[in-house]
């Protein structure tokens, strides 16, 4: 199973969304994760409602730090815009999405966040 990391500042919308598609579309194929640089320590909950409108519930996920991830390895290592704020951590590859952070605005900007990162979630799946 190829193991995934998802990575962004807080760990609290991006991430958590991409980590839920992953693990839903996968089918089996990826374990994913995510983690970040400045965990909140809270899933946000308009990123819960955005998620739960497409039949994905995030809800029971946890905004973590990368000190939780302990020794792990993975294979890829996608992170969502957070640049020079997102620490190196080791992986065979390093993709970055550049996916605007949908933190403090509307319902519907974290919709169009959460449409882009099915569709790169899903091509992603498809490429492997």
């Amino acid at each position: 199973m190829i193991k995934i990391l998802f990575v962004c500042i807080e760990n609290s919308c991006r991430s958590q969304m991409a980590e839920g598609f992953a693990r839903k579309l996968s089918q089996g194929k990826i374990e994913a994760y995510s983690t970040g640089s400045k965990p909140s320590g809270k899933v946000s909950d308009m990123a819960i409602e955005a998620m739960k409108e497409v039949g994905i519930d995030i809800s029971h996920q946890r905004s973590k730090g990368f000190e939780e991830l302990g020794k792990e390895i993975f294979y890829y290592v996608i992170t969502m815009g957070c640049g020079d704020v997102c620490p190196f951590v080791p992986a065979r590859h390093r993709i970055e999405w550049n996916i605007a952070d949908p933190k403090g605005k509307p319902i519907e900007t974290f919709r169009e966040s959460r449409d882009e990162i099915e569709k790169k979630v899903t091509e992603f799946i498809e490429s492997l």
